[in-house]
């Protein structure tokens, strides 16, 4: 069953327990780069290690420009089917797993170069994202990708709840990945 943007933001808020999105609220948490492996919908920390974090009026920007320089925008909220970021891919799972070595890793790296963003310097910048500054799949897929090697990472800390309280439309995602399959 897929949900409607607006239903799914507000199923978000409310199960995160947060009125409005505030994508530079400081919890006191500190960045790692280990995996978180439980308790993902909890205050994340302000940055990611070898990522660099982008709000929503750069993002804005960023998807203003054509499309070699505009960013991969990767939506990693699991669950059901739902809307997003315009032109976000879907990659459900790629924030969990349990090491850097494990089949999701795997699974990241081929699925980032099926979109054609490759390691290294000079490299496509690649935007993470879940729901909200109280999500770690997202900071966690972050981790993944710098342990690959990719050094355009961005983690997109507000997510889903700063990109609608800034007043962005949310659409149905160009492509889904299943961990699984």
């Amino acid at each position: 069953m897929r949900m409607p943007g607006k239903a799914l933001a507000v199923a978000m808020l409310l199960a995160c327990g947060v009125a409005l999105a505030d994508e530079d609220a400081d919890f006191g948490v500190a960045p790692t780069r280990e995996l978180r492996l439980a308790d993902y919908a909890a205050p994340t920390p302000r940055e990611v290690p070898g990522a660099r974090t982008v709000r929503t009026a750069e993002l804005r920007v960023w998807m203003q420009r054509d499309a070699p320089a505009r960013p991969v925008l990767i939506d990693v909220v699991g669950g059901e089917e739902h809307d997003s970021i315009p032109g976000a891919v879907w990659l459900p799972g790629a924030g969990r797993g349990s090491a850097f070595d494990d089949a999701v890793q795997g699974k990241l790296a081929h699925v980032l170069v099926s979109l054609g963003v490759r390691p290294g310097e000079g490299g496509r910048a690649t935007v993470f994202f879940c729901s909200g500054v109280n999500c770690w799949l997202s900071y966690n897929a972050a981790l993944r990708a710098v342990a690959l090697g990719y050094t355009e990472v961005y983690w997109y800390r507000g997510g889903i709840e700063a990109w609608l309280d800034a007043g962005g439309e949310l659409w149905p995602m160009i492509r889904t990945w299943r961990p699984n399959t």
